[in-house]
């Protein structure tokens, strides 16, 4: 397998919020398989099969992490993934090795990518958005780097319509946002169409919590 590991500061985030970011997820790492196997059986199930499953061509991953979309990706695709975790990219590639998956692995900031205005076909985010510092600038960085004709496929958990719900979400995420600057109430849906996508498909799931989306950049 060639996969080439790079590494490559970009803008976005500043100082020491960046870098206290990236400690907290590199001493997570190696704990966030363990930790989401539960919550992904309960919450997200099927979620990664129905992003992946739609991705086609030259795709993107933002946010990688450990590498968990890896196993649902066609293999005819050709994969870029980047995170700004130098652990948790350890553990995607070592992960990418052990499936006998090509994939170009690189450490870079959501919100500053470091890639040419129309690079990719596809490009995928799985509870990434989250835990961006500003989801806005990142999800304008998703359209950029997309092609004209290209696919947006998003899954996150977001905040629920169900009024008590939302209350609940917003007390547990002043705990979630200290730990790891992880916000249970945001809504990307409003910022995906503010970029200029158009939304093909929206599904939300478990009482409001969780949103897939699948949208498309426009031909001009």
């Amino acid at each position: 397998m060639n996969r080439l590991h790079e590494t490559g500061e970009a803008g976005g985030m500043s100082g020491h919020g960046e870098e206290r970011l990236r400690a907290l997820w590199d001493r997570y790492a190696s704990r966030y398989d363990r930790d989401m196997g539960l919550v992904e059986r309960v919450w997200f199930r099927g979620g990664r099969e129905w992003v992946c499953g739609q991705a086609a061509g030259e795709v993107l991953e933002v946010a990688v992490g450990t590498g968990r979309n890896l196993p649902y990706y066609p293999g005819d695709v050709r994969l870029t993934g980047m995170d700004f975790s130098p652990a948790m990219l350890d553990l995607a590639g070592r992960r990418a090795a052990e499936l006998g998956r090509e994939a170009t692995l690189r450490e870079a900031d959501a919100q500053a990518l470091p890639y040419d205005d129309a690079s990719f076909d596809t490009v995928v985010c799985t509870l990434g958005l989250c835990g961006f510092p500003d989801q806005r600038v990142a999800i304008t960085e998703m359209h950029r780097v997309l092609r004209p004709g290209g696919t947006l496929l998003l899954l996150d958990h977001v905040g629920s319509h169900h009024r008590p719900i939302w209350f609940g979400q917003r007390l547990l995420e002043k705990l979630t946002v200290s730990m790891l600057g992880d916000y249970q109430t945001r809504r990307p849906l409003p910022l995906v169409e503010e970029a200029g996508f158009v939304v093909r498909r929206r599904e939300r799931l478990k009482l409001g919590t969780v949103e897939r989306l699948a949208a498309t950049k426009p031909v001009a």
